[in-house]
């Protein structure tokens, strides 16, 4: 079976359906496109052919592009990926053009896009091609351009046609930021033409096809007189736009996204010329985009690696462990998060807490995020409802009776958490998984008090639940695979990305995060400006400089962890000089941003104002060093935990290192994580800047023996570790 089948009907109408066999959704191929061709061709050399419809034959339209191309087009250097892309734009430009005398514009056959549900990538970037665009009425669907979110742009023509149609100002957010809309909302943006119900999406393609006059066919960039909305770069108004655009993209991107400024390039050139030579133009920034080694990276973590793991890369082979029935204890943010993510995925959930009025609370949390939901018209009366119906707060263990998992999400205390096992185990049936929602204290001893110790996980989640996609699943000595593949199951029902790590002190996102946070800390009490400290985090890809992050995540918690790791390591403590900075502010009252007032200066609604004034009193001013050397300090204390832990055997698997470091603390996500980063700048060179760091800073910037050898023997991480996975 062909990717695309072709049918006329008696009134001369074409159908081309888009259904790639054995895939729940439509991807394109390099082969699919040349069928897609042939068949265009067929139409427009038909008499009997009015017009086309290109459609699926399942219930989104397409998924994007197969990135088997990708890695075809890049293994042949840049003259192939050029001319692979030329290709593609040729076949959509036939589309476009549809047979029509270019100069008289006149004698081309309509062709519509009929959309029956999500269209991504190339998946609009053909439809921008066709001459209508019509998409059925379904609220799920999303419709869009997010190759930005992986580091590359929309190449086949989406970005010169979408700057065309809308303006460069009105295109951004789609372009920039990846932005989805469901139909009715890219209807408004006017990335689609037409919304109908989707009983009537095929019957109102054809309809269309058969009234539309030549006029219709004629691309407003294809007709004499056409003017860019918005203005040109030329113009008065579209230089403002221009300008402000470049300067929108280096201050999100910081500059360390190679695909937004190609993007940019591709935008700004293309505008000042004719639309097949903006083509070309386009072609050569994404040419040069794929050959970027942080293409490469952000693809195979962010989408590859992301995806396999999500769909279970790592999960034990043993039954389905579906979530029928989940019980939370502790109705804090956390639980409340966990119970609301677990009942917006139609999962029955048990939220208990001490107090009633602390579960109604809890409840009342998944109430307030629905109506959040229902004010931006993403959820209706009836959807909260449903959701808000599934959670029964109370507290009474004996509710958790035909619970297949229950976590707990009470106080880092162990006794606290030993208490909460006991009671739980006494209430539910011998079949039941229980999950501690820890995020340092080791799942092994937690274990300790379960008479189940086999069905004992730790499941980690971020905070807030609701938005962080990662979710660390710690297996204990003792814990068994059916324990695994319960949390598994479960957090692919909650749409989330899981992680499976061996048990540790930190497990392995706080493991790295907490060597970050502790190094900008250490340099503030050396003296350097904590302004450098920030912006070097921020200039090399990080979302928040350390000192801002320790305000978010708070300094009193940092003062709690500190103090327990510092009892459970005893003489081998290496924060010494950490902790007096951090107790000094908690001291002082500065316990971040819940209380107004951390690294710093807060005003009354509780918005930054800047770096607070009083730590360059108490640690004055005193060296400058150069900004890569901060940088290098910054990465390198994450990246080498991260290595440490791979060889401790706490991360089996390197994609879950790199998708675990991206999705979990924002690690620089243009590396593709920290495994990807080395590989980019290579093992002896890793070795050469730890070297001198630990000459200047101290042996916590010792290479690991593994980083060594792998340097000695010119090894990269996935060319050894990925073909071991792989094997």
């Amino acid at each position: 079976m062909t990717d695309f089948t072709y049918a006329v009907d008696a009134d001369g109408v074409a159908t081309i359906t888009w259904d790639v066999a054995a895939k729940s959704m439509n991807v394109m191929s390099t082969q699919a496109f040349a069928r897609l061709s042939d068949l265009v061709d067929l139409g427009l050399a038909d008499p009997g052919v009015k017009g086309m419809i290109i459609t699926s034959g399942k219930k989104d339209f397409a998924g994007g592009m197969d990135l088997n191309v990708i890695a075809e087009m890049r293994a042949g250097g840049a003259q192939a990926i050029f001319d692979g892309v030329m290709r593609m734009h040729g076949v959509l430009r036939k589309i476009e053009l549809a047979g029509m005398d270019f100069k008289t514009r006149k004698g081309g056959k309509p062709i519509v896009a009929a959309l029956p549900g999500t269209a991504l990538g190339i998946g609009l970037e053909l439809p921008l091609a066709c001459h209508r665009i019509i998409a059925a009425d379904n609220p799920k669907a999303k419709i869009g351009l997010p190759e930005i979110m992986v580091g590359i742009f929309p190449g086949a023509g989406g970005t010169t046609r979408l700057v065309r149609k809308l303006g460069a100002m009105m295109a951004a957010p789609f372009l920039l930021e990846g932005k989805l809309s469901d139909p009715k909302a890219a209807k408004m943006a006017g990335l689609i033409d037409e919304v109908v119900a989707p009983e009537a999406l095929l019957v109102r393609a054809k309809e269309w096809v058969l009234a539309a006059k030549d006029a219709d066919l004629v691309k407003p960039w294809d007709d004499k007189g056409y003017k860019m909305p918005g203005g040109a770069p030329y113009h008065p108004a579209g230089f403002m736009t221009f300008v402000g655009a470049n300067a929108m993209v280096l201050g999100k991107t910081m500059g360390v996204y190679p695909a937004a400024k190609a993007l940019l390039g591709a935008v700004y050139e293309g505008a000042l010329v004719p639309f097949d030579v903006a083509l070309r133009i386009e072609a050569r920034h994404f040419t040069g985009v794929l050959l970027n080694p942080s293409s490469t990276a952000m693809i195979r973590s962010l989408f590859i690696n992301k995806e396999a793991l999500e769909k279970g890369a790592n999960r034990p082979a043993v039954a389905d462990q579906s979530v029928k029935k989940l019980g939370v204890i502790g109705a804090g943010m956390m639980g409340a998060g966990i119970a609301y993510v677990a009942a917006l995925a139609g999962i029955e959930v048990v939220l208990i807490d001490a107090a009633q009025d602390s579960a109604d609370r809890g409840k009342a949390h998944s109430a307030d995020l629905l109506d959040k939901g229902i004010q931006r018209r993403k959820v209706t009366a009836e959807k909260k409802a449903e959701v808000l119906g599934r959670i029964l707060a109370t507290t009474d263990y004996a509710a958790l009776a035909g619970c297949d998992l229950v976590v707990e999400a009470v106080f880092e205390d162990p006794k606290v958490k030993a208490e909460v096992t006991a009671k739980v185990e006494a209430a539910v049936g011998a079949e039941c998984i229980f999950a501690s929602n820890t995020s340092t204290l080791p799942i092994s001893a937690l274990a300790k008090a379960s008479a189940r110790a086999d069905q004992f996980i730790g499941i980690h989640f971020f905070s807030p639940v609701d938005k962080m996609n990662l979710v660390e699943i710690i297996r204990g000595k003792q814990t068994g695979d059916r324990a695994v593949a319960k949390a598994l199951d479960f957090v692919r029902a909650i749409r989330k990305t899981p992680i499976v790590v061996n048990d540790a002190r930190f497990f392995y996102a706080n493991r790295c995060i907490i060597p970050y946070i502790n190094e900008g800390i250490r340099m503030v009490a050396e003296g350097v400006a904590p302004a450098l400290v920030e912006n070097a985090a921020k200039l090399v890809g990080m979302p928040l400089g350390p000192l801002q992050l320790v305000d978010e995540t708070s300094i009193d918690l940092g003062v709690k962890i500190a103090k327990a790791t510092r009892a459970a390591m005893g003489a081998a403590y290496p924060d010494g000089a950490v902790d007096a900075v951090l107790f000094w502010m908690a001291d002082q009252g500065r316990l971040g941003k819940k209380s107004n007032a951390g690294f710093y200066a807060y005003d009354a609604a509780g918005k930054r104002e800047g770096l607070w004034t009083g730590l360059a009193v108490q640690y004055p001013h005193a060296s400058d060093p150069d900004l890569t050397t901060v940088q290098h300090r910054l990465l390198m204390a994450q990246v080498l935990e991260a290595v440490r832990a791979l060889e401790d055997g706490v991360l089996t698997d390197i994609r879950e290192g790199d998708v675990g470091a991206i999705l979990g603390w924002g690690f620089a996500p243009w590396s593709g994580g920290p495994f990807a980063w080395l590989d980019m700048i290579g093992a002896s060179r890793a070795v050469e800047i730890c070297d001198a760091l630990v000459q200047a800073h101290g042996a916590r910037f010792e290479a690991p023996k593994l980083l060594r050898d792998m340097a000695a023997q010119v090894q990269s991480f996935y060319g050894r570790f990925a073909a071991q996975k792989a094997a």
